[in-house]
Parts: structure tokens; C-alpha cells; sequence
């Protein structure tokens, strides 16, 4: 491993174009975090990188002589180092059952999400879209049950399901307003926010213009 340079500042190295790179985008455009946001081609990386991630991938923070590499973990971490506006709940239960939400989203959509926007005509694609529809539909009502999923509050669980559901066009994916009523609510208001407006990169823009 090469010699790492101390950064005075935070880097975010990030694929514009992932779902995994906004989630944390959304987390430093809540929380306000000066940050120099570094647009990556995934295919192409810069030879830093290698330096900073063993894995050589995306998204990677560095924040002075700290990287990190896995999003779920950078997460949480600028919930803690910028502790205002909290992202996850104050109390150990409720903690938990955020965090299990996020394994939930990681194991039911990511996946089927990951294999769509890989090979968007192949046939596993078809039935990963079809998958992640279905999923979606039986999960609608409980958008409507509180402002946010499952919260009175913006969490980290909203940061990673709202890059998911803004993608849904650039998927093949039309939810019926009759069947989707609370989840499309939902998701006017959370593309509404300004610091989702904010974490979005040129490419994401495009998705639905």
C-alpha cells in the first residue's frame, strides 16, 4: 500500500451515478458538510484511490488521514462526527431497528437494483424488475404512516431508500397512482428537500429530465 497524504479537507470520491455514492450525498447535503465531491468513472479510476480504498472502488471518504470504503459505515460515521440534525435515532432500539431497515433495503431492493441498472434488456433484469415493483407495491402503505419511512423524522433509512425510488424511471419502473398513493407522496416530498436537491449529480439530474 502507497504512502496515503493527509487531506486538509474532506474528499468524497464518487461514482455519480450510483445508488450507493447518493445515499452518502444525502447524508453530507442534510448535514451541510464542506466537502470537495470528486466524480469518478467507475471503469476509470484515478491511481489515488488504489492508495486510499484496498478495493479500488467507490464510494470512498476521506477525511484527513481517515478513508472509508463501504457507505453504509461513512454513514454513520458523519452522523456522529456532525451530529446536527441527527440522522439516527437517540435511543438503542430504535437505533436498531434503523439499522435493520437498511440490511432489509440492502437485501430486498440493492440487489434487484444493481441487476437492472447493470444489464437493463437482459431477462434477469426483467424479473428483477418485475421483483422490485411487486416489493414495492406491498410496502406502499407503510409510507403513508408516518412523514418519513417509519419516522416522524429524516433518517439515514430515508437517505438510502429515496436514491433507490428516484431511479425508478431510469429502471423501467411506473407505479399506479391508485396502487402507490403513499409511497408517491412520499416521494414528492423527499425530492422536494433541499439537501436531496442538493446531494443530486449531473448525471442523476438527467434521469429525470
Amino acid at each position: 500500500m502507497g504512502v496515503v497524504t493527509k487531506r486538509s479537507s474532506m474528499t468524497f470520491f464518487s461514482d455519480p451515478a450510483s445508488h450507493y455514492s447518493h445515499r452518502v450525498r444525502i447524508v453530507l447535503a442534510e448535514k451541510g458538510v464542506t466537502v470537495d465531491i470528486v466524480d469518478v468513472d467507475p471503469d476509470n479510476p484515478p491511481a489515488e484511490l488504489a492508495d486510499l480504498n484496498p478495493y479500488n472502488a467507490l464510494p470512498t471518504l476521506v477525511d484527513r488521514d481517515l478513508a472509508l470504503y463501504e457507505p453504509n459505515i461513512m454513514m454513520e460515521y458523519l452522523d456522529e462526527r456532525f451530529p446536527h440534525p441527527p440522522l439516527l435515532p437517540v435511543y438503542p432500539v430504535a437505533r436498531a431497528n434503523s439499522r435493520l431497515m437498511i440490511h432489509r433495503i440492502q437485501k430486498d431492493w440493492c440487489g434487484l437494483v444493481d441487476q437492472i441498472l447493470a444489464q437493463p434488456n437482459s431477462k434477469a433484469a426483467e424479473a428483477a424488475r418485475k421483483e422490485l415493483k411487486e416489493s414495492l407495491l406491498a410496502t406502499a402503505p407503510l409510507f403513508g404512516e408516518m412523514p418519513f419511512f417509519l419516522s416522524e423524522e429524516f433518517t439515514i433509512v430515508d437517505c438510502c431508500i429515496a436514491p433507490i425510488l428516484w431511479r425508478l424511471p431510469a429502471m423501467g419502473i411506473e407505479l399506479n397512482e391508485k396502487q402507490a398513493k403513499p409511497l408517491l407522496k412520499y416521494m414528492d416530498s423527499i425530492f422536494a428537500r433541499e439537501g436531496f436537491k442538493a446531494s443530486l449529480s449531473d448525471l442523476e439530474e438527467d434521469i429525470r429530465n
